[in-house]
């Protein structure tokens, strides 16, 4: 069977984060939920209005084109996109087509399951282009199919269209470089990015070449992938489609097709259309920009934060972690941010040797992605609307890694002060949780065990060290779980010993 090399770009569209649309003063909320409430005469396209550009959206392109390494234009102007769709109440929509604000530039991903413990190996993904244009409306069907309603509020909200290079070759290599731009956008904050809300809606062009020829395929878009999964099923889906076409001697269409979550599979739409199809002409309403002169880029620059990459590689050298496990935390900004506190806090509790420090960092971490989002997951909340605060959190874990409470013990705290946002103390105070370490308040218990139980002390000495085991048990038992086992261990052996 002969193999088939899949070529791959990405046009992923993504709704900016301004105040007000692109190009009116119309709110840009997409959390509203009465249609039709945040329009204007401008945005609706009444005869005679016109657009004035969005300062706002503009910064927000040009801190992404130089967060992706990308040389910002000299000159850059919209222009016109005509075709005529219900959304779309001019008729035309404002994009740019020859003179983008963006050009070039690179996004690195790592190639990797998330699962990694070792740094996964980089690759340079480069970026075509970055322009700046408005959002349609939104069609809304009825129930029974007879009606569609358009709701005009989306209309004319500031999108940012990034267009990859054909440099993505597996579908695991396309779902890593959207998360990895998602977590851009949000750290720059110039964007919520949700793909279920359809705030980053990702589009594929994809072909197939038989291996060894330096001639690509024949190109097919898939449109409007709404989440991570979709990007990666629909990939892998089509390279598998279009090589059963090409081994049996077909041909691929140029064609856009539709991703059919139910059936996991691609659905063709329409044939594809070219760039002419659009009647493309400059804008004749909007002069042309000139982005270096209007904004400082330095000044720009320096308001870009860390980003994803670099805080993985610091999170990895600080804290002694492993990839897979900053892979997951560094992933939402809120995220890494929450937890930076903590190991902030853990540091203030106590000054200890980079080892130790590592094993505190660890077990918080433990705690952070299993306990404490477990919880939130049940709850369904996020991370910005946790009642624990850092400090309380990292003082239980100091608590556990002390042994002044046991791991169970620890649960129980963690979830009432999930519920109630309070410092675990005052629940271990009111519960008697701490651990009994002191062998002089456990003197009694362990006598009365091993005197109430001389078979079992008889079997240890014969050497069955279950026996053990079962007395650790009785004095746990004895103390409702508030003796520190490892000290009941050392006590128990030793008082045998005797």
């Amino acid at each position: 069977m002969l193999r088939y090399i899949p070529t791959i770009g990405l046009e992923i569209h993504i709704e900016l984060k301004t105040r007000t649309k692109m190009f009116c003063v119309c709110l840009n909320d997409s959390e509203e939920k009465h249609p039709n409430v945040n329009v204007c005469p401008v945005c609706l396209a009444h005869p005679g209005t016109l657009p004035v550009i969005n300062e706002e959206a503009l910064k927000s392109v040009l801190k992404l084109g130089l967060a992706l390494n990308a040389e910002i234009s000299d000159v850059s102007k919209f222009d016109r996109k005509n075709y005529f769709y219900p959304d779309l109440p001019k008729g035309y929509q404002i994009s740019q087509y020859d003179q983008p604000l963006v050009r070039g530039g690179y996004l690195e991903i790592y190639l990797s399951d998330k699962k990694s413990d070792e740094l996964a190996p980089l690759k340079k993904i480069r970026i075509q282009r970055i322009h700046l244009e408005e959002d349609t409306g939104k069609l809304i069907h009825s129930d029974d199919g007879k009606n569609s309603f358009v709701d005009f509020n989306r209309a004319g909200v500031p999108l940012a269209e990034l267009v990859t290079e054909p440099d993505i070759s597996s579908a695991l290599e396309a779902r890593r470089f959207t998360e990895e731009l998602r977590s851009i956008l949000r750290y720059l904050g110039i964007a919520n990015a949700d793909m279920e809300k359809g705030e980053l809606r990702c589009e594929v062009n994809i072909s197939l070449n038989k291996e060894g020829e330096k001639e690509l395929g024949t190109k097919v878009e898939i449109k409007n992938l709404n989440s991570f999964r979709a990007v990666e099923g629909a990939i892998e889906y089509e390279v598998k489609r279009q090589s059963e076409i090409l081994e049996e001697g077909g041909k691929i269409i140029q064609e856009t097709r539709g991703w059919d979550e139910s059936k996991g599979a691609t659905v063709s739409q329409r044939q594809k259309e070219e760039a002419h199809d659009y009647r493309y002409f400059p804008e004749p309403d909007l002069l042309p920009l000139k982005p270096k002169e209007l904004f400082d880029l330095e000044e720009l620059k320096r308001e870009i934060p860390e980003l994803p990459n670099d805080k993985r590689l610091r999170f990895m050298k600080e804290f002694g972690l492993k990839f897979g496990e900053v892979d997951s935390l560094v992933a939402e900004p809120s995220v890494a941010r929450y937890f930076e506190e903590i190991v902030s806090e853990l540091d203030a509790f106590e000054k200890t040797t980079d080892k130790r420090r590592e094993k505190r960092i660890k077990l918080a971490y433990n705690y952070f992605t299993s306990d404490l989002k477990g919880l939130m997951t049940e709850a369904g909340i996020k991370i910005e609307e946790l009642k624990i605060s850092p400090h309380h959190f990292a003082h239980l874990v100091d608590f556990v890694d002390k042994n002044m409470i046991s791991s169970a013990a620890a649960k129980s705290v963690l979830k009432e002060i999930f519920e109630r946002g309070i410092d675990p103390e005052s629940i271990i105070k009111e519960k008697n949780l701490f651990q009994i370490s002191d062998s002089k308040d456990l003197e009694e218990v362990l006598n009365n065990v091993i005197k109430n139980n001389p078979q079992v002390v008889s079997d240890y000495k014969k050497g069955k060290e279950n026996a053990l085991q079962f007395l650790v048990g009785e004095v746990m038992k004895e103390t409702k779980g508030r003796a520190n086992p490892t000290v009941v261990s050392e006590q128990v052996k030793a008082l045998l010993t005797k």
